[in-house]
Parts: structure tokens; sequence; C-alpha cells
């Protein structure tokens, strides 16, 4: 299934028949790998009594988790368009069964680091992001639809995971448990299998000329087996240096992140945004039982968020989705930001457990809003042509602070052995964070009305305006789906 295999013809799976198996191997791929991370809260408290560590040393185990799986997006891209998407999922299946295992005979907190987190986090990305990108080979029409019941995915894992791994741990402890997890997301090869690769319709001979053509102009225009072309062989150096730029624009898009305003603001908001986002997933469960929590109820306030975010994610897309917020997408999701971030004081005001059902409500609601709009906004900051590579960067810069977050978050518990300052450092990250976006793109907004005012006649749009970007093909000609990597938090 290559990049431009779409383009020589149109499959009779797509929209029908074995596509709806391999949407429901993606929603089960999904609840295996991206929600997994949000289980290891639950396991905080054991793994610092086992290994002697500190908070800020056991919170680098989830942290390495999730940035790795956010950050492998670039290298699962590569196997993808080199390997096909069934490869790269079962692969990553494999990683991550085998670092699951392994970390069940870690002897050091560094070589859990290692097993549980590298590899398993390495694993978890290629399964995840493959298998959203084999949607878009196998449903076109439905596109928008197959998405959006993949996502539930996530959220029925994020409901389950806590529960099943809270129970194995008060039978078995955690090394069993972990090795029990190894086999589990094995199952993720079996989803992997589920998805061959797309018949599409023979293609034309490339030794065929086109109506019109001479047939040695085809042979002239064709590629050399090695991607050179006949007429142009470039010295050795300058072709790795153009093949060098290339990758880099293909997979980070520097160039857009140094011109489009729009784009500046929202990927260095949301890299501050995630150092506070996932501070509660981690912490919750430590800060409820170090209050007197029973663990299998702690547990469960996990289990609650994921729970209501299976409802409220969708009904979050289908509001965004509406006319009335065309163009203000970033307004509704600097909302949900800001809400999510006032809503950690109410675990600072009390930590009884009813209170933390009523955070658990107010928390998975904003959450629910930031996941469905998350992707969203940044389709509307740049241009669909662009946007796998401005994707590619905007998920590395994340990762790199969701890298710290915990870590540093652990060190101030260390300090001051108190976990309500997480929830401080939470809504400090959350509230400054929807406050730069929603006043940036307000006062971005309101310069690009003043240049077209003083510009009536101009038909072009400013460069680094605000707009929607359409994304429905035409009905002309179905466009092939571009392989791309698509995360989520």
């Amino acid at each position: 299934m290559s990049r431009g295999a779409a383009a020589h013809g149109i499959s009779n799976a797509q929209d029908r028949g074995w596509a709806w198996m391999v949407l429901l191997a993606t929603v089960l791929l999904q609840g295996l790998t991206l929600s997994f991370p949000s289980s290891t809260g639950v396991f905080f408290t054991d793994l610092q009594r086992e290994f002697q560590a500190t908070n800020s040393e056991t919170s680098w185990f989830p942290s390495i988790v999730t940035a790795v799986l956010h950050a492998g997006g670039p290298l699962c891209s590569i196997l993808v368009e080199r390997f096909g998407c069934r490869f790269t999922v079962m692969l990553g299946g494999v990683l991550s069964g085998v670092g699951m295992v392994a970390s069940s005979f870690s002897k050091s907190i560094s070589q859990l680091y290692v097993t549980a987190g590298f590899i398993t986090g390495l694993g978890s990305c290629f399964g995840f992001q493959a298998g959203v990108t084999v949607l878009g080979y196998y449903f076109v029409r439905r596109r928008a639809l197959a998405n959006a019941l993949a996502s539930t995915g996530a959220s029925i894992g994020l409901t389950l995971w806590p529960l099943i791994s809270q129970y194995l741990l008060d039978e078995m402890g955690w090394r069993n448990t972990f090795l029990i997890f190894g086999g589990v997301l094995l199952n993720a090869c079996v989803c992997g299998a589920v998805m061959r690769p797309v018949q599409f319709g023979p293609p034309r001979s490339p030794l065929q000329p086109s109506p019109g053509q001479e047939p040695g102009n085809s042979a002239e225009d064709a590629q050399l087996s090695n991607g050179a072309t006949p007429h142009q062989v470039e010295p050795p150096q300058q072709a790795r240096f153009a093949a060098c730029k290339q990758t880099l624009q293909k997979y980070l898009a520097f160039d857009i992140f140094c011109k489009n305003k729009g784009y500046q603001i929202y990927t260095i908001g949301v890299a501050w945004m995630v150092m506070g986002f996932v501070l509660p997933l981690i912490y919750l469960v430590p800060y409820a039982i170090r209050n007197g929590v029973e663990e299998r109820k702690a547990a469960l306030l996990i289990s609650i968020i994921g729970f209501i975010n299976i409802f409220m994610r969708p009904m979050a897309g289908l509001l965004s989705g509406l006319n009335i917020f065309t163009g203000k997408r970033i307004y509704l999701f600097s909302l949900a930001m800001l809400l999510n971030g006032l809503s950690n004081l109410i675990c600072i005001i009390s930590a009884d457990f009813s209170m933390l059902i009523l955070y658990c409500l107010i928390y998975s609601m904003s959450m629910s809003g930031i996941a469905a709009l998350i992707f969203q906004v940044l389709m509307d900051v740049v241009e669909m042509d662009r946007f796998s590579s401005a994707l590619g960067l905007f998920t590395i810069l994340e990762s790199v602070t969701i890298l710290l977050g915990p870590p540093l978050a652990g060190l101030l518990v260390d300090i001051t052995g108190q976990f309500s300052y997480v929830f401080y450092a939470s809504s400090f990250f959350m509230v400054s964070a929807a406050l730069f976006m929603g006043l940036s793109f307000c006062a971005l907004d309101r310069k690009n009305k003043l240049k077209e005012a003083l510009k009536p006649t101009s038909n072009s749009p400013s460069r680094y305006q605000y707009t929607e970007v359409p994304t429905n093909p035409g009905p002309e000609k179905q466009a092939a789906p571009a392989v791309m990597y698509v995360t989520s938090i």
C-alpha cells in the first residue's frame, strides 16, 4: 500500500465490506495503545516503593511512554511509506509486548525507562498512527465517520485500563501485571493482520503513452530506478543536501513555523499547555490515595474520565462543526483549556471522594473539547497540502514538553511534600496557555481585518490570516489520501 497507490485506481473494498472490519480493528488498536499510558498512575505508589525512588524519578516512566508515543510520528510515517500499514502495526504490537514483558524483570527504575517506557511507547506509536493512516485508504466518502468512531476506542480504553490494572495489581502485583499486559498488547498484531493492503484498479503502464503524447516523450520523462532523472545528475554532496532538505520539509515544517504567525502561536501555546494537561492523569490516583481514598476508588476516578469521554468527545466534535463556529474554533479551544485549568482548583479545595468525582466530571468535559479540537484548529491554521509536515513539528515540540512536565511536577512534590502543588502547576500552565492563544489570535485577527480595510481592492487573503481550509474533495476527482501520522493527547 504505497503512497501513490490510490492514484492509480479505486478499490471495491472502500467504504464497505472489509473496511468495517478494519475500522473495528482500529477501535481495538486505539484502546490498546493510545489510552495505555493513562493506567500508569495506578502503579505509581508500588513502583516508588519497589525501587525506593523519588516522585520525580518515578514520574519519568509515564512521561517517557507518552512522549515517545507522540515523538515517533516521523519514523512511523517512514515505515508506513516503505513497508505499509500492516507491517508497521504488527511491528508496533511486537515492540509493545516485548517491552512490557521485559519490564516485568526490571531490577532498577532506569531499566523500566527503557523497556516499559521507550520500547513500549515506540510500539504504541507505530500501532496507533499506522492504524489511523490505514483508515484513509479504506474509507473515502465515510472517512469523517470512520475517524470519529475510531476515536471512541481511546475513550473505552481509558475507561477499562485503570480498572483492570488495579484489579491485577491487587491480585498478583505489578510484575505479573506487566507480564500479562505484554500478552494483551500483542493483540495489536492481530489487529494489524486484519489491515490487508487495499487492491486498487490496474494502473496504466509507465511505458504506455497517454493520449496525445509521443512514445519517446514518456521514456524521457521517466525516472531511473535510483530516483535520478536521465537529464540531470547532481553532485553527491548537493544531492545529499537536497535530499536532507526535502526530508526536513516533508516531515518537519520549519519553514511554516518561521513564516506562519498563526502556526507559531498555536504550536507554542499547545506545547506549553501539555506540560500541565497530562499531570492530573498521572498524579490523580496517588493524590487520592495519599488523602485516604481507597485504592480501587482512586483507580475508578480515571475510569470516570474515560467513560464520560466516550460520549462527550463526539458531541464536542459535532458542536465545533457547526457553521456558527466557522473561523472561531481557536476560541472554543482556548475556552476548553481555560475550563480545564480552573477545574484543577477543585482538587486543591478538597480531596474528598465526592469532590474528586465532581472534578472528574468537569475535567473530562473540558478534556473532550480539547481532544476534539486540537487537530481541527491545526487544519484551520495551515494549508492541507502541508498539514502532515506541520503536524510533524507540532508533535515533536509537544512531546518535549510532555517529557519534561511530569518529572518537574514530581520534583515539586519531593521538595514540598504536597501533591496539591501539582494541581496548582497544572492550572498555571493551562490558564496561561489559554490566555496566550486567545489574546494572540484575537490580536492577529484584528491586524488582518485592519489590513483588509486598508486594501479593499485586493482579492488575495492575508498571509497569516486565520481562515477555514476546505477539506472535502471535489466531486470530479477523488484525491488520494496522503500517508500521514496523526496523534492525539
